[in-house]
């Protein structure tokens, strides 16, 4: 068999396993739901990932993003199977990492419907840290068209800034769920010290991928409903709420200065 023809059938099986996956992963997505006969994911696992189980934990209606990045994700896993994407060394480099988030993703989800929730902490650190090599190949590997920029860096960007929030707020339901006392600090000074270390990372991917809008967006999302649940319902807490606002803040601002400047070159 000769080098061309093997290359071509790599890429293609890469494309079938793209496509394969995003299916599993939109699966899970209904599962998660209770859509398919699985339990909600804030009623699964005794409450634990609800709105009101954590100070961390965003309002109900900020998981709402999901449906978004699930349809750009679909969207992309059709993408990539078109000629011009085929044969893209992006798409090559891009699409066995993609692939692996969307199989952690599905994991994710099953983790919470068979209570285990102590699982869904390193798998979603390992989802992140996909994630985060997916932004670094976006970054260094530049888009054909604008279309490949919304589909694909749009898609990633938005997946990998709500993962971050998802991240800090699933490792705080764990340990609250686990008893967690706090090594002497208040739930309130937690609360504060991990919305801070959030807005830090949402800051640091602005600078590093030079205002890239889409992270920011999703990470900024997850914190203002951070914030907006901690000004009502039956976890109020006004240190949280206010430091999870100004994250948005500074998140948001340090994207667009960077932003406006890489524009400016």
């Amino acid at each position: 068999m000769s080098a061309p023809t093997i290359r071509r059938s790599s890429d293609l099986t890469r494309q079938l396993v793209v496509a394969t996956s995003a299916v599993i992963a939109v699966i899970g997505s209904f599962i998660g739901s209770g859509a398919a006969g699985g339990t909600p994911i804030q009623n699964a696992s005794n409450g634990a990932l609800a709105a009101d189980a954590t100070l961390i934990a965003p309002g109900g209606s900020a998981f709402s993003i999901w449906s978004v990045i699930y349809l750009g994700l679909m969207a992309y896993a059709v993408w990539q199977f078109l000629p011009a994407q085929k044969t893209s060394e992006r798409h090559r480099l891009l699409g066995y990492w993609a692939a692996a988030s969307l199989i952690l993703n599905a994991a994710w989800i099953l983790s919470i419907q068979f209570d285990q929730l102590w699982l869904s902490v390193p798998i979603i650190i390992v989802l992140l840290a996909v994630l985060s090599r997916i932004f670094v190949l976006l970054l260094h590997n530049k888009p054909r068209n604008t279309l490949d920029a919304v589909l694909t860096d749009g898609t990633m960007g938005l997946y990998l800034g709500w993962v971050c929030v998802a991240t800090a707020a699933n490792i705080s339901a764990v340990l609250v769920a686990a008893g967690f006392a706090g090594w002497g600090l208040a739930a309130n000074a937690w609360a504060v010290l991990v919305l801070a270390v959030a807005a830090a990372v949402g800051i640091a991917l602005a600078l590093y991928g030079r205002g890239r809008l889409s992270p920011s967006a999703s990470l900024c999302w997850g914190l203002a409903w951070v914030a907006i649940a901690r000004t009502n319902g039956d976890l109020v807490s006004t240190p949280a709420a206010v430091t999870a606002a100004v994250g948005v803040v500074a998140v948001l601002a340090v994207t667009i200065i960077t932003r406006i400047k890489a524009i400016r070159g």
